[in-house]
């Protein structure tokens, strides 16, 4: 029997009646975060770490159902390594390096994602979103056990917000009725359709493509590899171009491009999902329809990204088509960059132009999502006679010439933004140092004797040195930074030495590089921390 939901416990959220309701004046938050899903359970969760008080309103009492998102890139299981629960999405999900392409009945080519050694997170994992929010929530809720400030109200729905220079008044519906409450900040991770968006005045720029898919998951006992295929016309015309992917308990994740002008209703009836799936599949292949929706391609995102005292964050802020990979995974990196800034600016130790620092910088990554995610769907369904003849003849060309593949984009799978420009950075003053340690970039991981770099960075500012010296701890208007040396070994020198003799850098708090130097000068890292922290 097709269901709509899968069969696995889920911690939820049931509205509870909250001590605010009773209050004869409207309590005050700090930070209000509306919207539970993955970005913002894991925006509440990076507060609630750093001691400040997080209060989630959704509209829901639950964990959503469906796949939707479900490749789970390195940087994001790095991410809630960081929180404490990568190693849970990591064994749950499932690890996949090969990818294969196929025109027509035809392999074209493969690729493998295996990231090198020294890393303790593969390139990818899937896992659909509803185990991904269960890993969040089942963390917040051992965060909150430890004393972590993190609140979450289900079957609350923002109604309306009135935002003023000093907070942000929001009007709250529930099922005893309505309430009100105050923040000093307020995070819209409220999806696509955002009430809180649309309460501001506030809209995307950018495309909506004409052009339907629709998710159909599987589950089935079958001989597919775990791998992600993705045929360009495929030979059992169940739609235009069709992808497959592997995930948990045996479920697969099937998209089919069926055109815009269809009947969303008559396309999601359990009858025409099967016809498709069983085009697909062949007549011989039982399986079970566990969950199906249709979706279109959209690359847009917000003009910014900050207004005032309300900030937005994933599919609020931005959007683009799922092949990629990009949407949760930059959702999540939002989060990460957000956080940190939130807590200095709310200790007093940063300015509140700090904040829009964030909306500069994550727009920067919006924009790479958006033109990656807008070249794979001009290449997935060409839209004149010529592109698609040229689309055609790449694929020939490819599957005997390695030149040509790189022109291939069934969706460039994503990776995390380097902040270059960012008004946030210091000097790169490194000579012969590596490129992909350079300022604005992500620190990349590295195997060491007593653990993976990454997991031994902390929460707050580091000063990583190889081959000099440097004090154990630096302050700096308040803020800590504290020293973690790092052995000249293999992977190491590689990946932040280069040709340099020694190295100095200065990673900020989501493990991006601030600053990097030959050698440690305190009067550069003060300056160059005072400029990450807005106040250069």
């Amino acid at each position: 029997m097709w269901t709509d939901r899968y069969t696995i416990a889920f911690h939820a959220y049931p509205y509870e009646r909250a001590v605010d309701q009773d209050r004869s004046a409207p309590a005050r938050h700090p930070v209000v975060i509306v919207g539970g899903g993955p970005v913002g359970m894991a925006t509440a969760l990076d507060l609630g770490l750093k001691g400040v008080p997080a209060l989630v309103l959704d509209d829901h009492d639950g964990i959503g159902m469906g796949s939707r998102a479900i490749c789970i890139s390195k940087r994001t299981l790095e991410i809630a390594d960081r929180m404490g629960c990568g190693d849970e999405l990591a064994d749950k999900g499932v690890v996949w390096n090969l990818g294969k392409v196929f025109h027509q009945d035809r392999k074209v080519f493969e690729f493998n994602l295996l990231a090198e050694r020294g890393h303790k997170f593969p390139a990818f994992v899937n896992l659909q979103q509803p185990y991904f929010e269960k890993v969040l929530v089942d963390r917040i809720r051992a965060a909150q056990a430890e004393g972590a400030p993190i609140e979450i109200r289900g079957r609350n729905r923002v109604q309306d917000l009135t935002v003023r220079a000093d907070g942000v008044d929001l009007d709250i519906q529930t099922p005893d009725g309505p309430y009100r409450i105050e923040a000093d900040w307020v995070v819209g991770c409220d999806g696509a359709n955002s009430p809180v968006r649309t309460a501001l005045g506030l809209d995307f720029e950018g495309r909506v493509f004409e052009d339907s898919f629709l998710i159909a998951d599987v589950r089935m006992k079958a001989g597919f590899p775990t791998e992600r295929w993705f045929w360009f016309d495929p030979p059992f015309k169940s739609g235009a171009s069709a992808l497959l992917h592997k995930q948990p308990d045996d479920v697969w994740r099937i998209d089919f491009q069926i055109g815009w002008n269809v009947d969303r209703k008559e396309e999601l009836r359990e009858e025409k999902v099967r016809a498709r799936v069983s085009e697909m599949l062949g007549p011989d292949v039982e399986y079970e329809l566990v969950w199906s929706s249709i979706y279109t391609f959209q690359c847009r995102r917000m003009r910014q990204f900050r207004h005032g005292r309300v900030l937005f964050a994933g599919d609020s802020a931005h959007q683009v088509s799922p092949f990629g990979a990009r949407g949760a995974n930059s959702g999540i990196q939002d989060a990460d960059n957000l956080a940190w800034k939130l807590d200095l600016v709310l200790r007093n130790l940063a300015p509140e132009g700090l904040l829009d620092s964030y909306s500069h910088e994550r727009v920067q990554g919006a924009d790479e999502n958006v033109l990656n995610s807008t070249r794979a769907t001009d290449f997935i369904t060409p839209k004149s006679e010529m592109s698609r003849i040229f689309r055609d003849a790449v694929l020939n060309l490819s599957e005997h010439h390695a030149f040509a593949r790189p022109l291939v984009n069934s969706g460039r799978l994503s990776v995390p933004c380097v902040y270059d420009g960012s008004p946030l950075n210091g000097p790169d003053a490194l000579p012969g140092g590596p490129d992909r340690s350079r300022v604005g970039s992500p620190c990349p991981d590295a195997t060491l004797e007593n653990g993976y770099l990454l997991g031994l960075l902390g929460d707050g500012f580091t000063l990583l040195t190889i081959g000099t010296d440097a004090p154990d701890e630096i302050i700096v208007d308040g803020i800590p930074v504290r020293r973690l040396h790092l052995p000249a070994e293999e992977a190491v020198i590689e990946r932040y030495l280069g040709d340099a003799h020694s190295a100095v850098y200065l990673i900020r708090p989501d493990q991006h590089v601030a600053a990097r130097w030959p050698d440690f000068d305190a009067s550069a890292v003060r300056a160059a921390l005072r400029r990450t922290i807005g106040k250069a």
